[in-house]
């Protein structure tokens, strides 16, 4: 024993270096037992679904899932073959899975798709914003909409994961848990924002539309990867000795918010017999009055001229409330009078909260707008964390459009939190 210590203190920095490594190498080998053992349970938990006896006569349900293996760095593939998968098959789902192989061809392959009693979207935000278009563009969109969304996040920026499923930091169980909460059933509704250029389709997005020098230094902050947790500052610090101060002006112009109309119930009561539909239609045509029909009053738009350093028009997802009674986006319009450290310092903030609205920014809420550009604007908007160039557009508010599926707990204390 004596030598060995001898022997560690003579030679005390190859001594060092086999510590330090076997101490990396040990807390490696444990998170991966833990994250086995976290596909372990979720796995059991699946089986239980698919053990559960179903009727002969009905089929099994169906689950289309769209996944971008591009996501995560191109991990998104291997996380989702490993994590997800074995849950889904497990389950009792008959699923399909269709991976996507280049941007934009999500949107596509929802024009063809069939019917399906199960969505889910396998990726980040951008694989999120592709499907709902592609799914809201349909011309049968109405019957569509009606199908439940899962979410499983697998890529870089996964905005709709804070309001659907806990908080976690470890990867293997956000995906798990978000795999298993498609199985338990629980959605929530979501709001929609329509964007429509002037000749283009419209986009739909679930989190919000961004327009300013915020949005352009964030896009950036990936090529200062080399200076590790500053790169966001840096980004920012170096967009300020490029132009400064920085301005963007348009008009806007935007409707209040709406109230929200009595819920559906989910299950349509039976239809009448035929005898009794023709005589509520004569009924209704005989007392309906035959006078010229009421001229609708015009609706009553604000207009307002602007000059920011950012414009953001974001759904309540993030903060969303089940039982408010009315429904409307938020449109931050932040002021042009910030300093360059107080730009950096914001900045960094918003690359964690894109659509946070710091104090002295103008807040309105609207449920329908107009942003109106001047002629030669450059530039690019941000539609849920995707690149799309400036252009004059108006974004519609559809409120609780989509349900998505989610956990259980956080439903339970959304709930809590509205009583």
């Amino acid at each position: 024993m004596a030598k060995v210590l001898r022997t560690l203190r003579n030679h005390w920095k190859k001594s060092t270096l086999g510590a330090c490594l076997l101490g990396w190498g040990g807390h490696w080998l444990y998170g991966k037992h833990c994250d086995n053992l976290l596909r372990r349970a979720a796995c059991q938990e699946a089986q239980a679904f698919g053990n559960q006896l179903i009727p002969a006569t009905m089929p099994l349900k169906k689950a289309t899932v769209f996944l971008n293996p591009a996501a995560c760095k191109g991990k998104a593939g291997n996380l989702f073959e490993k994590n997800a998968a074995p849950i889904l098959h497990l389950s009792g789902l008959d699923v399909t899975v269709v991976k996507t192989d280049y941007e934009g061809q999500a949107k596509k392959l929802l024009e063809l798709m069939e019917n399906t009693d199960l969505i889910i979207i396998a990726g980040g935000d951008g694989t999120v914003q592709e499907v709902i278009t592609g799914l809201l563009r349909r011309a049968d969109e109405a019957a569509f909409s009606k199908i439940p969304i899962g979410f499983i996040p697998l890529g870089k920026t996964c905005t709709l994961s804070h309001t659907l499923y806990p908080e976690s930091t470890n990867q293997v169980q956000r995906i798990t848990n978000a795999t298993l909460a498609i199985l338990k059933g629980e959605t929530v509704p979501l709001d929609v924002l329509q964007i429509k250029g002037q000749k283009e389709q419209p986009v739909f997005a679930v989190s919000g539309l961004r327009w300013g020098s915020y949005r352009d230094a964030g896009v950036k902050v990936s090529k200062y990867w080399y200076l590790g947790p500053l790169k966001a500052k840096a980004a920012h610090f170096f967009s300020t000795l490029k132009e400064w101060p920085q301005k963007h002006q348009a008009a806007l112009m935007y409707l209040g918010p709406t109230e929200r109309p009595p819920e559906e119930p989910e299950e349509k009561p039976s239809r009448p017999p035929l005898y009794v539909r023709l005589y509520r239609r004569l009924r209704s045509y005989w007392l309906s009055p035959k006078g010229f029909p009421q001229e609708v009053s015009p609706e009553d738009w604000e207009k307002l001229k602007l000059s920011t350093i950012e414009l953001s028009i974001a759904t309540r997802n993030r903060q969303l409330d089940l039982t408010r009674t009315e429904d409307f986006m938020d449109i931050c319009i932040e002021g042009e009078s910030v300093s360059k450290g107080q730009f950096v310092h914001r900045g960094s903030q918003k690359m964690r909260d894109p659509h946070m609205c710091p104090e002295g920014s103008q807040c309105i809420q609207a449920s329908r707008c107009i942003l109106q550009l001047p002629e030669g604007t450059e530039g690019s908007f941000g539609i849920d964390n995707e690149e799309y160039e400036a252009m004059p557009v108006e974004v519609k508010l559809l409120p609780r459009k989509l349900r998505f599926f989610c956990d259980p707990r956080m439903r339970e204390q959304l709930l809590q939190a509205a009583l």
